[in-house]
């Protein structure tokens, strides 16, 4: 079993900032993958980003390309999402989640461990 655990969520202005981190522990060895995800109220979960673990190769959205960064620590099995230039259409609760197999990174079907979510509010 893996647990992930985020934090970092909040309120922030349109054009602000903010860094998400998601800490994994438990069986950490076999992650092939770790992406974020968010869900607007109202809304279907959305892919936003991934990485795979071990090369560090990075996967975005289109709506958040340039804009967001996913980056990974081995040492410390955590991953980290820099979010800037926020727009309002970005507030969602962000889930971080796990995948032990490789596939398609933006398929939410891939991942078998989530986070239990952060709510991340951009205001206008």
């Amino acid at each position: 079993q893996v647990q992930l655990v985020e934090s970092g969520g909040g309120l922030v202005q349109a054009g602000g900032s903010l860094r998400l981190s998601c800490a994994a522990s438990g069986r950490t060895f076999n992650i092939y993958a770790m992406g974020w995800f968010r869900q607007a109220p109202g809304k279907e979960r959305e892919f936003v980003a991934a990485i795979r673990w071990s090369r560090g190769s990075t996967y975005y959205a289109d709506s958040v390309k340039g804009r967001f960064t996913i980056s990974r620590d081995n040492a410390k099995n955590t991953v980290y999402l820099q979010m800037n230039s926020l727009k309002p259409e970005d507030t969602g609760v962000y889930y971080c989640a796990a995948a032990k197999k490789l596939g398609t990174l933006d398929y939410s079907g891939l991942y078998d461990y989530w986070g239990q979510g952060t709510q991340v509010t951009v205001s206008s």
